[in-house]
């Protein structure tokens, strides 16, 4: 019911007040449409969309040069916060996250690279020994170690990184490592809501807000230790019987190669892991240096290709590109959704419909917000809803914290519920595709909704329980 009303109050809103809202969102919906049916390439369909939203929702029914030259966001490059920031709240840019799209091509360059050595082969061999090449606790080990390395790294590196070692891990083991790619991307976004600098919403929140890196810690962080275990238990149990077959199949331990056998440049590996620790201490540490991702992307990879001499051009044929022209083409279409005031309406019908109730309050807002970042970029999603769980704190009387870390944790949760609904489940899914792994939204969802849904019914639990 409460979503019939929430269709109700964005269509009629739409149709009185302005036709740019009506195509915004019939091109978000269209797009998302050809994105699932899978008849053509992601990168293809929402370069397209974002195409038609610029002609159509900018052009034609909002006439409005600004609003397109806001959504490229191109001149963000070009002024000294992009790089830099002082650690102040500053508001979040509509349209493209340039930030983002830099950081993920330097860290494509820096894993491209770290394969090049063999870095990624030694590790997982290395890990695989250290379990006894059981393919069932490798399986729980990296889920451990996605949710741990997400809480300081961002979880896109992490899923960067731990996609490439599982791939190399499934080749040598022969085993298929889909189960256990989405299993690390869950992880990672599970525990990228544990801290303040492991999922973006979560910085937007923080520094807009004033709450720190300790104050995540003992709040979402508590709702993390305690659904960790859950987590890691479902997808046990979802995929046992494919474990267990491939880990009957296996031959002997002692049949293995050596890990240092993989080390295909002694040299080169040692700078790589050098370069890889770098890029730990820069995010861990860019809250209090001021760096910004998109330095830290730059950064690592020039240093990697400056590294790599003349394997260079070999390293950036090997980058992903189309990865990249989708997060384009959906930050744009996202931005038309931004600029024509729908995520607003969204937003404003939460506050609306709950009145003074808090308990419905942390519902609505928890369920929402994961819902709508299961479809649309969290950042943007995060960004709107700031202002109207301030609003609702002031106004209602209910406490400002208790709806930030609901809304954080709604956020961060739901964008594991679809292919699109976060930037670290697209570039798991691209890293597997190249390997010829293909993940199909079927798949993805049959897997991640459940987990998506136990979590924040956790969420719910311990929200009423400790705040109520």
């Amino acid at each position: 019911m409460i979503f019939q009303c929430l269709i109700f109050k964005i269509t009629g809103i739409v149709g009185g007040k302005d036709m740019s809202q009506i195509f915004a969102t019939i091109i978000f919906i269209a797009m998302f449409i050809m994105i699932i049916i899978e008849k053509w390439k992601r990168h293809t369909v929402t370069l397209v969309s974002a195409a038609l939203t610029i002609i159509v929702v900018f052009g034609l029914c909002m006439k409005s040069v600004s609003a397109i030259i806001e959504t490229l966001n191109i001149h963000s490059i070009f002024t000294v916060e992009f790089w830099y920031h002082t650690g102040k709240a500053t508001e979040t840019a509509s349209g493209i996250n340039w930030e983002t799209i830099i950081f993920i091509l330097g860290m494509m360059i820096m894993v491209e690279g770290m394969a090049h050595v063999g870095f990624f082969r030694w590790l997982c061999m290395k890990i695989a020994k250290m379990v006894n090449y059981r393919v069932v606790s490798i399986y729980i080990t990296f889920m451990l170690l996605s949710t741990f390395l997400a809480m300081f790294i961002d979880s896109i590196t992490v899923i960067l990184f731990l996609a490439a070692v599982t791939i190399e891990l499934a080749q040598l083991l022969k085993f298929n490592p889909i189960s256990m790619i989405l299993a690390e991307i869950f992880c990672a976004n599970l525990g990228g809501a544990a801290t303040m600098c492991g999922d973006p919403p979560n910085i937007i929140i923080g520094t807009s807000l004033g709450y720190s890196f300790g104050d995540f810690v003992t709040n979402t962080g508590l709702i993390v230790a305690i659904a960790v275990p859950v987590v890691i238990l479902y997808f046990y149990l979802i995929a046992r019987k494919q474990l267990i077959a491939e880990t009957s199949k296996q031959s002997d331990a002692s049949m293995y190669p050596d890990p240092s056998t993989a080390i295909t440049n002694k040299k080169g590996f040692v700078i790589s892991a050098i370069i890889f620790g770098g890029a730990i201490i820069l995010l861990i540490t860019h809250a209090q240096t001021g760096l910004t991702v998109a330095t830290i992307g730059t950064f690592i990879g020039v240093v990697t290709l400056i590294a790599a001499g003349k394997g260079a051009m070999g390293l950036i044929k090997k980058i992903d590109y189309e990865t990249l022209l989708f997060f384009v083409g959906l930050f744009v279409v996202v931005g038309g959704l931004e600029q024509t005031g729908v995520l607003e309406i969204m937003a404003g019908f939460i506050g609306e419909i709950s009145g003074g109730n808090q308990v419905i309050m942390i519902a609505i807002i928890l369920w929402i917000s994961a819902i709508a970042s299961a479809f649309v970029d969290n950042i943007p999603f995060a960004a709107t809803m700031i202002p109207i769980i301030r609003t609702l704190a002031a106004t209602q009387g209910v406490d400002l914290s208790v709806l930030a870390w609901t809304l954080a944790m709604g956020t961060d949760i739901g964008g594991s519920a679809t292919p699109i609904g976060a930037s670290a489940n697209v570039v798991g899914i691209a890293t597997a595709g190249k390997e010829g792994y293909i993940i199909r939204w079927g798949r993805y969802c049959k897997l991640m909704v459940p987990a998506t849904v136990i979590v924040l019914l956790i969420s719910m639990i311990v929200l009423y329980i400790r705040y109520l």
